[in-house]
């Protein structure tokens, strides 16, 4: 017999099967460029692909997930990812421009990516909770995102270096192992039901809170400082620090990713003793103490550890929003949800591109990004410490908006007492 733990676990897995999909292909990249003679610029353009599809998915989701249910769109989820998955092993072969095979394997497991990510907060929210509670079960469920970028990065390095790159199909098909096996457990698992439509807090009086909208400030300033830091230090670890290729893959990412994921289990296990505002002032702070020591040292090993820990700073930052809305507004269901991840997916998309957009105008031009990166150590004419110095706004803004959230939050709950003599607290 099926229970609440086992749904739990399921989602976990959703979790994790989101980071395989989101993972895998990047590193493949030198395999394609090589055996499909594919140029780099459309290989960027799988990684925009894939995020662009994820958002459409998100936009469309949020409409339409409360009504249907959760059981019929997350096992879809699951399908089309695995289908996705050996698509992207097979479809080169089979169509007849491999980039093309590549590009619907990559629009196919995405909009599975897409569905996991609307889908899989919200029903661990509704699931009865625990001892540790709410925020801390949504900062473990996000963790195994971490886990499984870890996996993919680390398990696929080691099974191609085995196999050798001509057998990289293999890779795909083993993977989609994970997505497959989660179909059957979201057949079976029990699931909480939706909130109904004339009980849900409709997109329209979110959207005009002030609550709402701080939190989609957070989700967009927590997207751009996980993602620009963890797209850009490998590269800034190979050509701002010397490091080597490989060194700066596991000191970079990898490293990032383990120590994001360690900050997720720590909360997800004593989180209910830990406020969760101030969690997340403590967690922005570190943040953008994090991104400042990578921009202004001068020393390697030091900017290579400023880049691991940001990723245990920003750990708390995306499931910590997603908590804070969901305490605030408990009826605002799946919908919420997906429309807190299309800003928290866009912020991811926007932040990397605003840092890159800086390092490429700092080494151009009497500009004042010019001025600013002359002021900082060298990072081998890269441009990258500029970026990411014009990066660390984005947890700037989330220590500044937490604390006006919190603040707002304070003054807004008000104890009156009824004529039982018993303390209510209305918000």
């Amino acid at each position: 017999m099926t229970t609440f733990e086992h749904t739990r676990r399921a989602c976990y897995t959703g979790s994790f099967t989101q980071a395989i999909v989101n993972n895998l292909a990047p590193l493949l990249f030198i395999v394609f460029q090589t055996g499909y003679q594919v140029p780099l610029e459309m290989l960027g353009r799988l990684v925009l692909l894939n995020f662009a599809t994820q958002l459409v998915t998100d936009i469309v989701a949020v409409r339409y997930a409360d009504r249907i249910g959760y059981r019929v769109p997350l096992v879809l989820a699951h399908a089309l990812s695995a289908v996705g998955l050996v698509s992207l092993a097979v479809a080169p072969a089979v169509v007849p421009s491999p980039y093309l095979g590549l590009c619907l394997a990559v629009v196919v497991y995405a909009v599975g990516g897409g569905l996991l990510e609307v889908l899989v907060s919200p029903v661990v929210d509704a699931l009865p909770s625990p001892a540790e509670g709410k925020a801390a079960q949504m900062s473990l469920l996000h963790s195994f995102y971490c886990w499984g970028q870890v996996a993919v990065v680390a398990g696929s390095t080691l099974l191609l270096a085995g196999i050798g790159q001509d057998a990289w199909q293999i890779l795909p098909l083993v993977w989609a192992v994970v997505p497959l096996v989660n179909v059957v457990a979201f057949m079976k698992v029990p699931l909480p039901a939706t909130v109904p439509d004339e009980h849900r807090t409709s997109l329209k009086a979110l959207l005009s809170a002030p609550a709402f909208v701080a939190a989609i400030v957070l989700m967009l300033a927590a997207g751009a400082a996980e993602l620009t830091m963890s797209q850009w230090s490998s590269l800034f670890a190979e050509e701002g620090l010397g490091v080597s290729k490989v060194w700066g893959d596991l000191a970079g990412p990898c490293l990032f990713a383990v120590l994001m994921g360690i900050g997720r289990i720590v909360y997800g296990l004593w989180g209910e003793r830990i406020p969760l505002v101030p969690a997340m002032i403590f967690c922005g702070a570190l943040a953008t103490a994090c991104y400042l020591v990578v921009c202004l040292s001068g020393d390697p090993i030091i900017s290579l550890i400023g880049c691991a820990v940001c990723g245990l700073a920003v750990s708390l930052l995306w499931p910590g929003t997603f908590s804070l809305a969901s305490a605030r507004f408990p009826l605002g269901g799946a919908a919420m949800f997906g429309m807190l991840a299309v800003f928290g997916d866009a912020g991811g998309a926007v932040g990397p591109w605003i840092a890159g957009a800086a390092a490429d105008a700092a080494g151009t031009g009497e500009t004042v990004l010019r001025r600013i990166a002359e002021l900082l150590p060298d990072d081998g004419g890269s441009g990258l410490r500029t970026g990411l110095t014009v990066a660390t706004v984005f947890p700037l803004v989330i220590v500044v908006v937490t604390l006006l959230y919190g603040a707002a939050a304070r003054r807004s709950v008000v104890a009156v007492h009824g004529e039982s003599g018993e303390e209510v607290i209305s918000r």
